[in-house]
């Protein structure tokens, strides 16, 4: 069911694959294209992850676990955001995966989250991570 529906997202960035993992794993930078949200972890597998901010003048905190960390190649947590009204179990997390291909002073940003229960909500989600890495394109090339 939701398999079929795993948005996805590319970009180029005109930097190094370090300085783009410096930027997603910096809470300074995730304030800059996470929608302002002030994010915590450290980064490790098996570790907790939050969001915390507002959203449309709600105060939210989003939560997951990451998954994998692979300095300069890969991200991969999970997430879950009360704000969509469903229960807090398992089966409605999302995994969001972030693979970084460093091309010398390029690198390639794919980016993919698993669990969509429709269509629409698929292309929804393609639309917030495209503004996301359009803000992480900004953010690092400065």
């Amino acid at each position: 069911m939701a398999a079929d529906h795993i948005a996805h997202t590319t970009t180029t960035i005109q930097a190094p694959a370090d300085a783009v993992w410096r930027a997603l794993v910096s809470p300074d930078a995730n304030r800059e294209f996470m929608f302002g949200a002030n994010v915590e972890s450290d980064w490790r597998p098996g570790r907790p992850i939050t969001w915390r901010g507002e959203w449309e003048g709600k105060p939210y905190e989003d939560k997951g676990e990451i998954l994998r960390a692979e300095e300069n190649r890969c991200l991969s947590y999970t997430h879950f955001s009360p704000l969509t009204g469903q229960p807090d179990v398992p089966e409605n997390y999302h995994t969001v995966t972030i693979e970084l291909e460093g091309h010398g002073d390029e690198t390639l940003v794919s980016l993919s989250q698993d669990n969509n229960a429709s269509e629409e909500e698929r292309q929804h989600s393609e639309e917030n991570w495209a503004v996301m890495l359009r803000g992480l394109k900004q953010y690092v090339e400065g």
